[in-house]
């Protein structure tokens, strides 16, 4: 349920545009392709760390051709220093093959097709249209959740219904706010010792609490 004000809402939405304004995924990509393999390796995991395990990645695997066909075993070597590289690797290899087999090597841009790949859950195909078309999605991560309900925004308590509830508050600018929302996590509105003497919205924060998805 959204609870803030058709007004307050406007105001949170200006002050972010205004501070966040043309900002990007901190994950470094050259093509649709190195976006995707990243989004899927940053699950549970720092962009920072992905940006260290990618370039090996790529040089030995640059395409879906050559990472559909690539050695699972290989893979986990390749990322091992990421959580959950097991399952990643799988997913990676089990990716491309879909997207060989069922979209001629090209990764597909609908999201009901995004999210029958392998590894390729909501969030992620929706971080994907944001970063590469700035898509008017909205994407919930551990950040953008601890935010927008730290701002008393929602009190949603799954990502779902978070999601839902923040297109309905905002509309547009659903890509830059979500790109706003995950920095101001990451550096300001930290889950632990917040750095509020930075923060551009106080009049709005109801808690400091470390709010997390059930």
């Amino acid at each position: 349920m959204v609870l803030r004000k058709p007004e307050e809402l406007e105001e949170i939405k200006k002050r972010f545009l205004e501070h966040y304004k043309g900002s990007k995924t901190e994950l470094n990509y050259k093509n649709d392709y190195e976006l995707l393999v990243a989004i899927i390796l940053s699950a549970q995991c720092t962009d920072k760390r992905v940006n260290m395990v990618t370039p090996a990645l790529f040089k030995k695997y640059p395409d879906i051709e050559s990472l559909s066909c690539a050695d699972v075993e290989d893979v986990k070597e390749l990322i091992k220093s990421c959580n959950f590289f097991n399952n990643k690797a799988k997913n990676l290899v089990a990716m491309a093959k879909m997207v060989k087999e069922k979209h001629g090597g090209k990764i597909p841009r609908e999201h009901k097709d995004l999210i029958k790949l392998p590894g390729v859950g909501n969030k992620t195909a929706n971080v994907f249209l944001i970063e590469l078309e700035g898509a008017n999605r909205m994407a919930v991560d551990t950040h953008v959740f601890r935010v927008v309900h730290r701002l008393g925004i929602t009190d949603a308590k799954t990502v779902e219904e978070t999601e839902k509830d923040l297109i309905e508050a905002f509309k547009t600018d659903l890509n830059e706010l979500h790109q706003g929302f995950v920095l101001f996590g990451r550096y300001i509105c930290t889950a632990k010792n917040p750095k509020c003497e930075k923060c551009f919205v106080p009049e709005f924060c109801i808690s400091k609490d470390n709010f997390k998805p059930r």
